[in-house]
């Protein structure tokens, strides 16, 4: 009898682990909260530890398609705009991981997972599905799921909603920064507020002027604040994203905010004329009735500290369900990928019903919190460098131009991720 995986959310991290475990000869039932899949409007960047992954799935003709292929990294200084170091990607990174460096739209890496998993057979996906708990009984996993609520979707009032159960033989937590599941297995405290706020916005390149139109990955480090724009949809619209300090009123578990343009305006200060025309542009972009900023606040936790925060007996934690991490490094959706490859890899072995399956989830969460805690740490520092003030700043300036080639290239992460077996 084909065993069965159990996963608890539908975005990317979801989504991913539904591909990798029906490739694994699983079947899978996936429950999302939404009425529909969809993801946020914004860009990711995925490195070639990433792009080797989802080329392996046999998804490399659809990432071309929608996929920008940036052929440099370039860091310049936010006040003076003076460039402080390069990283050649493009036929580098391909010739050197395996693989390239690419940057997409969010929805259009969704949108290729969907497809890939609605190609396959023995996976049922169910939207507008809440998850509420979980019974592990040490031969089965339960979850209990209900009727989304209607104050969350919009819709009208569900009356008694029915609680429906449904048992599997493990069960993934892919439910995002605000885990329910994770909340039942750590009890553990809430994620916390970063002090951290991302404006971002997305625009058609054309609607540009042509100096501010670009093909690479640009970051910006100045006081308190970085910024970093670069090509998605084949190169057609610009991502760009301006983290700044500051706390926002409302929701932290709401991603999106209300962007005020002259906040974000005035947090620019005394920042190069030619990024203050880039962030003016795309304010005018949006016009009046479209607005082109949205403002997330940032949250995170700390960095993982062992193995039994990524699975305990037939329960696995996957992506920012298990590690949250600061954008600072463009991995959060990389290692949620990882994560469901190696969910993948693992649950093959425990195709047979004689391999015992929180044996198995163990060695998953053995093979990757340590790798995850890494970019979590590396995460949080870059952080600290790309706001440093004072002595701080000359000294990230004076190793960018002196080493900028080797600072920014990451062999550990872009290479092969470590694993026990």
């Amino acid at each position: 009898m084909r065993r069965q995986a159990l996963i608890a959310g539908g975005g990317i991290g979801g989504l991913a682990a539904a591909l990798a475990i029906s490739r694994a000869g699983w079947g899978v039932r996936l429950y999302e909260r939404a009425p529909v899949f969809s993801e946020v409007g914004a860009g990711v960047q995925l490195g070639p530890n990433v792009v080797r992954l989802l080329h392996d799935w046999g998804l490399q003709g659809a990432l071309e398609r929608v996929a920008a292929f940036p052929e440099r990294l370039v860091v310049r200084d936010a006040l003076s705009g003076q460039e402080l170091g390069t990283l050649p990607l493009g036929q580098r990174a391909l010739k050197k991981y395996g693989a390239p460096y690419l940057t997409l739209h969010r929805a259009d890496l969704h949108a290729l997972l969907l497809q890939g998993v609605q190609a396959r057979d023995h996976v049922w996906l169910k939207l507008n599905t809440s998850v509420t708990a979980y019974a592990d009984s040490g031969h089965a996993v339960t979850l209990r799921t209900q009727p989304a609520a209607a104050s969350t979707l919009g819709l009208h009032p569900v009356q008694a909603a029915p609680l429906l159960e449904v048992e599997g033989d493990a069960l993934i937590g892919a439910d995002g920064l605000w885990s329910r599941l994770r909340q039942q297995m750590l009890n553990d405290a809430p994620p916390r507020a970063t002090g951290h706020l991302a404006y971002r916005a997305m625009l058609s390149q054309i609607r540009l002027p042509a100096r501010l139109r670009s093909q690479q990955v640009t970051v910006w480090l100045g006081p308190r604040l970085h910024v970093v724009h670069y090509p998605v949809r084949s190169g057609e619209w610009l991502n760009v994203v301006v983290i700044v300090q500051g706390q926002v009123a409302g929701d932290l578990q709401s991603w999106d905010h209300h962007a005020n343009a002259a906040d974000l305006q005035q947090a620019m200060g005394q920042t190069a004329k030619l990024l203050q025309d880039l962030i003016q542009a795309v304010t005018d972009g949006g016009g009046k009735d479209s607005p082109s900023w949205r403002l997330w606040p940032l949250s995170d936790r700390p960095p993982m500290s062992g193995a039994h925060q990524q699975a305990q007996g037939r329960v696995a934690l996957l992506g920012d369900a298990a590690h949250p991490m600061r954008p600072y490094l463009a991995q959060g959706a990389g290692m949620a990928i990882e994560d469901a490859a190696e969910l993948g890899s693992m649950l093959a072995v425990a195709r047979d019903p004689a391999f015992d399956v929180p044996t198995v989830l163990q060695r998953y969460a053995l093979n990757r919190w340590q790798r995850n805690a890494r970019v979590q740490a590396r995460s949080m520092r870059n952080g600290q460098i790309f706001h440093a003030r004072g002595p701080l700043r000359w000294a990230r300036d004076a190793s960018m131009k002196l080493l900028g080639e080797k600072l920014l290239d990451i062999p550990w992460l872009y290479g092969a991720a470590p694993r026990m077996l």
